[in-house]
């Protein structure tokens, strides 16, 4: 197939466009800059250029391809509910190319939050009609009209230089001289190496079903004290717990998630795609950490 990659030069983009180009499709991928659109070229992918606040190169991209994978995200916490805005307006813009036309729209959500305290979210969990996020991917996919949605909800993904949310705690500690867990830091998070999520996505392209959900999920659930832990061996910084209290002040914004359990099982993903996690765990690579390993 001939897929149309948003994000296409992002931490997982580039990972799933080598996937999709040695399984032998053909990617068009997304690109804001001459540089990302060297990068493209360079790993055998056609060049699309345009953003996420270009709807009409959105919509172009889509028109030619036979299907398309969402990716980009504005990755900028300090404007997040203006870049959740720009994200719906994209996919609503995507759908609007797909319609009818019985293309396949991958989106990229997130396995956090979808269940209450202590409880694993799996694929038969829907978003809750309270959730209490503005980012609402999964949600504006599921809503265009006469278009073949699927989801991909995503965990940590990580490596040794990036690991989703968890990149932030690395960079305190970094900044602090400690690596601090909430509590007794038994609260949980899922995970998944960035190389076995790009391997699912390429998966669920070539299964072409829509309304699915699926779990890039590897590791169910690794307890927070366990990562605080790693980020210490990695970083050579020592380890200490912190109240709830206190982790504003060590974490900032991230706070807000890091005493929460965000925990997810793919036991249905795995089932229905034959997928089996084959990446170094999300302790391993925090272990290993690379200096570029910061936001």
């Amino acid at each position: 197939m001939r897929v149309f990659v948003t994000g296409a030069t992002g931490f997982i983009g580039v990972p799933v466009v080598k996937e999709l180009i040695a399984a032998g499709h053909d990617v068009l991928g997304l690109a804001r800059s001459d540089d990302g659109a060297t990068a493209l070229t360079a790993l055998g992918a056609a060049v699309h250029r345009g953003s996420l606040e270009d709807l009409d190169s959105l919509r172009k991209g889509a028109d030619a391809a036979d299907a398309v994978i969402h990716l980009a995200f504005i990755h900028d916490w300090s404007n997040f509910v203006e870049n959740c805005r720009i994200d719906g307006q994209a996919i609503a813009a995507l759908g609007s190319a797909l319609a009818g036309s019985g293309k396949l729209l991958i989106v990229t959500g997130g396995a956090a939050l979808l269940v209450g305290p202590g409880q694993m979210a799996t694929e038969d969990d829907d978003v809750p009609p309270d959730f209490p996020f503005p980012r609402v991917s999964e949600q504006t996919a599921f809503a265009l009209k006469d278009v073949r949605a699927s989801v991909m909800r995503l965990p940590q993904v990580h490596d040794t230089t990036k690991q989703g949310l968890l990149t932030y705690a690395v960079a305190a500690a970094h900044e602090k001289g400690v690596s601090a867990y909430v509590g007794e830091g038994r609260n949980r998070w899922a995970a998944a190496h960035v190389s076995d999520v790009a391997r699912l996505y390429r998966l669920a392209l070539e299964k072409n079903e829509s309304g699915a959900k699926y779990h890039a999920v590897a590791e169910e659930g690794v307890p927070m004290r366990d990562i605080a832990e790693a980020i210490g061996r990695g970083l050579k910084v020592p380890v200490k717990s912190i109240s709830a209290e206190d982790s504003a002040a060590h974490f900032g914004w991230l706070a807000m998630f890091f005493d929460h359990d965000l925990i997810a099982s793919s036991a249905q993903t795995r089932d229905k795609l034959g997928w089996t996690p084959t990446g170094p765990g999300l302790i391993a690579d925090l272990e290993h950490l690379q200096a570029s390993a910061t936001p």
